[in-house]
């Protein structure tokens, strides 16, 4: 397993979720986590997935993620879990 961390932060509007989600299925990503709230219209979510059988290199997966963000006017952003990890521990 190879696992990342997907967060998307942004103003609430439908289709988040469809559109994050769609990608991770066309990347045959697997979703093994998911926390995801609404805060006075800030919507917020937080995924861990396995990219261990991904059909794109990460990169692309970054890439497309990131591009959906641009057109929702979202911030989507992926890293390794290790990345992510070590960012966030004091």
């Amino acid at each position: 397993m190879e696992k990342a961390v997907i967060t998307v932060l942004g103003n609430d509007r439908v289709g988040i979720i469809h559109s994050v989600t769609k990608i991770l299925v066309d990347c045959n990503v697997n979703i093994l986590d998911l926390s995801q709230t609404i805060l006075d219209g800030y919507f917020t979510m937080v995924m861990i997935v396995d990219i261990a059988v991904a059909t794109e290199r990460f990169e692309e997966i970054q890439r497309r993620l990131a591009e959906t963000g641009e057109e929702l006017n979202l911030n989507i952003r992926i890293q390794h879990k290790q990345i992510f990890d070590s960012m966030h521990s004091i």
